[in-house]
């Protein structure tokens, strides 16, 4: 199969930048996940390695061969729309066998592939069937089937199954990469589903505004976020990020997450690793309170070195229930809210109050002006 490699790409479109020296190293048969919001360069960035778009700076790499002065039809990848444009006066047979006639293979082992693959995603039942006979995930299997046909160095799949309801999206999610993983094939996988990011990656390049915010793992970049960005953007619900005040009361140290108001929020930083680098910021630099919901711990009960806060909403969805805690207002008038995931038997009503307390070598920290992780 191949790697890919961007090395320091930039794109342009008049003023607008859409890539900002990106550089990214992609494994042979690694599903790489691209994972940002719309309008973050994702899509640009497939376009340039498939050769539809040329960056004004920078290299792209296939199999450490340059390919910039590469057509697509040099590059030897497929390119996997977001919606699978299948020809309409063609079967699922004619579909999958087209892009297979100009590589002047024999009849037989056109048929061999397109009857290999069709076995691989479940669909030789529908082998005669045209476009308008099919399902949405149908439709999805067959976009699928024609680009794997091919195979290519690599796939290149821009948002897949963006289109399809919440059931068919989580079997495709499986059915894509179980099936990349039987091919061994190198896939560049773009999505703003963070989901579907962290459910399938090997790797994860977070990208904003045509930048890489950070590169690494699922477990690394839900775990240990460089920045605000990621910490806001990754998980389910994203982690509560809380301007917060440093408080040093008789040689301890305490966080109240005051946002502004007169509301005691407060609790002791009982971590030394914490406490260290607390102590070792400036006297004038802001800090800003990063804790992923499920490490938020509620108690009907005082509980130690917890406070007393209002519940603002509750949300029962099954597996678990989502508590929303009110930590007062701002100047605005509007609510500082801290999210809370607890057991789906846990029992609270809008109004009541619960005592709140931190799973402490779980919090994080953030500077408020860089907005960089103080945690290394």
């Amino acid at each position: 199969m191949a790697t890919v490699r961007l090395e320091n790409i930039t794109k342009r479109f008049g003023d607008l930048t859409a890539l900002d020296n990106i550089t990214l190293d992609v494994k042979d048969e690694e599903f790489f996940v691209l994972l940002g919001q719309t309008g973050a360069g994702k899509t640009t960035t497939l376009r340039c390695i498939a050769g539809l778009d040329k960056p004004e700076e920078g290299n792209i790499f296939l199999d450490d061969v340059p390919v910039n002065d590469k057509t697509p039809a040099e590059r030897d990848v497929a390119f996997v729309f977001q919606s699978h444009i299948l020809y309409p006066h063609l079967t699922v047979y004619e579909n999958m066998a087209f892009p297979l006639h100009p590589r002047k293979l024999s009849a037989e082992e056109i048929d061999s592939r397109v009857r290999d693959i069709a076995q691989m995603l479940h669909i030789e039942h529908l082998l005669m069937r045209t476009p308008n006979q099919l399902s949405g995930g149908e439709t999805q299997r067959v976009g699928l089937g024609r680009a794997m046909v091919r195979r290519p160095q690599v796939f290149l799949m821009d948002e897949p199954i963006s289109n399809l309801d919440a059931k068919l999206r989580t079997e495709m999610r499986a059915e894509i990469r179980w099936r990349q993983r039987e091919l061994g094939t190198t896939t560049f996988y773009v999505t703003h589903d963070q989901v579907e990011a962290m459910s399938m990656a090997d790797r994860i390049a977070v990208l904003d505004e045509g930048k890489v915010q950070q590169l690494g793992t699922p477990f690394e970049i839900y775990n240990h976020p460089e920045n605000l960005f990621v910490a806001s953007f990754i998980g389910n619900p994203s982690m509560n990020c809380l301007p917060c005040e440093v408080i040093r009361n008789n040689g301890n140290l305490q966080l109240n997450l005051s946002n502004g108001n007169s509301k005691d929020n407060s609790f002791m930083i009982q971590d030394d690793y914490l406490v260290n680098i607390i102590n070792a910021l400036s006297s004038d630099q802001q800090i800003i309170f990063g804790v992923h919901p499920e490490d938020v711990v509620v108690k009907h009960e005082s509980v130690p070195n917890s406070f007393q806060a209002e519940v603002y909403s509750v949300e029962p969805l099954g597996a678990d229930t989502i508590v929303e805690i009110t930590l007062g207002t701002d100047e605005t008038g509007s609510h500082s809210i801290l999210k809370s995931v607890t057991a789906p038997d846990f029992e609270a009503a809008i109004g009541d109050f619960l005592y709140v307390s931190f799973v402490s070598e779980r919090i994080h920290l953030f500077d408020k002006s860089t907005e960089k992780t103080l945690i290394t």
